[in-house]
């Protein structure tokens, strides 16, 4: 008896569902307290490991937990439990889970790449590890790119007495501008390719101010560091003596990257016509396949890599646990906030609209840069790309088409802006941990922003001022 019901509870999930409960939520109807969720969990990300580490470390998971059910239950009060059901649903399997699959075939491949061996930390070499990070990061992710640089950089520069301006310049570009050309790079970018965003379209659009702001930014590091180092005469010069030939181990997994890689193209371009539904949710089969696909090239890694490698990385799931339990919850309270975004000027968000388009409609693409930064910078940077996003419209043939310039102002906002701060973008938190275990004194909260203003706010404003990079 009990195997015949869970049979037809599976059917049931599987065909059409009552239209109240696929239907989406009525954004007209809603106001802005709908939103207090998803502030809510973002605030507690942004203070958390600031004001109550202690506590966020050992509860985050049950902190993101309360909020995505304060969501839920809202959701169920207001449209009823089928519609919760169902926005549950879509939430976690058709946004989420091919959210999170990404980034741990990435957190897992990159783990298992480890650079060994010491190098001196002159300004030639940090340079040119700086330059290897950032162009790896649009391959590996920001987070991979910083897990597998950070340490040798460490290292190089070990016996100078001058450090943290490094690691500073390495946030910068290794674990945020980096990872502006694809998909891969930078969890905002991947939310738009789940959204539609063509695979190839970050790199097309936005080489140019990439190149340009990776360009002044280095340019900004040398004549730092070779003062720097000057200063550090002797210390150099010890560190000539001590050269040890640099290896890299793990290389099976530089071909996982590539399948991974080929595996996203793929199944952006390959479009069966096969569909799966669930309470509401259409699965596209490539999608799924796809999901598939990436986790067995991750545990591929797990068995190809050895156990060595991973433990002289420091490799741990913690971070990728955290990433997982606070997104699913960013994934669950974000949807009333899409809905009075999906209602436009007729939406509880109106006011917003305003603020990035002119009397006639236009977007203001400035606007749009800064305020999708500034959000960047102190809350997420793939909420906050998927918040303005939905407030252009949603439709990724447009955004792609006659509104391109609105998309780049929106990514290179969401990518870069994440520099600013410590909780801009989740490896920021990662590289600061390593290098203050390592016994730099890494700045304060406040005393990093101001630093990452000072070096990046006038390449941004620069960079207001530019046309949208051509298309290749």
């Amino acid at each position: 008896m009990r195997s015949r019901h869970i049979a037809a509870l599976t059917a049931l999930m599987f065909t059409a569902v009552p239209a109240h409960a696929a239907a989406q939520l009525d954004g007209t109807t809603m106001s802005w307290p709908w939103a207090l969720p998803f502030i809510g969990i973002l605030l507690s990300i942004a203070t958390g490991p600031l004001l109550f580490s202690h506590l966020w470390h050992r509860h985050y998971g049950k902190i993101a937990a309360a909020w995505a059910a304060i969501a839920l239950g809202a959701v169920s009060a207001g449209f009823g439990a089928s519609a919760a059901l169902a926005a549950l649903v879509h939430a976690v399997v058709v946004e989420y889970l091919s959210f999170i699959v990404l980034l741990f075939a990435l957190y897992t491949v990159a783990g298992g790449i480890l650079v060994t061996g010491h190098l001196p930390g002159t300004p030639l070499v940090n340079t040119t590890i700086l330059i290897m990070g950032t162009i790896i990061a649009s391959l590996v992710g920001t987070t991979g790119a910083a897990m597998i640089f950070i340490r040798p950089l460490l290292r190089a520069n070990e016996r100078r007495e001058h450090q943290v301006h490094v690691v500073v310049f390495f946030i910068i570009l290794v674990a945020n501008v980096g990872g502006a050309l694809t998909p891969l790079g930078d969890p905002p970018l991947y939310v738009g390719f789940l959204r539609g965003v063509e695979f190839f379209w970050p790199l097309r659009r936005l080489w140019l101010q990439t190149a340009i702001i990776v360009a002044l930014v280095l340019a900004t590091f040398v004549l730092l560091d070779c003062w720097m180092s000057h200063r550090e005469a002797s210390e150099r010069a010890a560190e000539a003596s001590d050269r040890v030939r640099v290896r890299v181990r793990g290389v099976i997994n530089l071909a996982l990257i590539g399948l991974i890689v080929a595996t996203i193209v793929i199944a952006g371009s390959w479009k069966p016509d096969i569909a799966f539904r669930l309470w509401g949710s259409t699965i596209e089969f490539q999608n799924l396949l796809r999901d598939v696909v990436l986790i067995l090239i991750a545990c591929l890694s797990l068995w190809l890599t050895p156990d060595e490698h991973r433990a002289a990385n420091g490799f741990t799931w913690e971070p990728i646990k955290e990433v997982g339990k606070l997104f699913l919850a960013i994934f669950v309270t974000i949807g009333p906030v899409l809905a009075m975004l999906d209602a436009g000027r007729e939406g509880a968000f109106a006011w917003l609209l305003r603020l990035v388009t002119d009397a006639d409609g236009r977007p203001r693409e400035v606007a749009l840069f800064w305020l999708t930064g500034s959000l960047s910078a102190f809350l997420d940077n793939a909420p906050s790309y998927l918040v303005f996003f939905e407030l252009m419209g949603g439709d990724p043939q447009t955004l792609m088409g006659p509104l391109a310039g609105s998309l780049a102002a929106i990514s290179l906002g969401a990518v870069y802006m994440g520099a600013l701060t410590y909780i801009g973008n989740a490896p920021n938190l990662m590289v600061y941990a390593i290098a203050e275990e390592r016994g730099v004194k890494m700045p304060s909260f406040f005393a990093y922003l101001f630093w990452a203003a000072l070096i990046l706010v006038p390449i941004f404003v620069l960079l207001t001022f530019l046309p949208v990079s051509p298309v290749l």
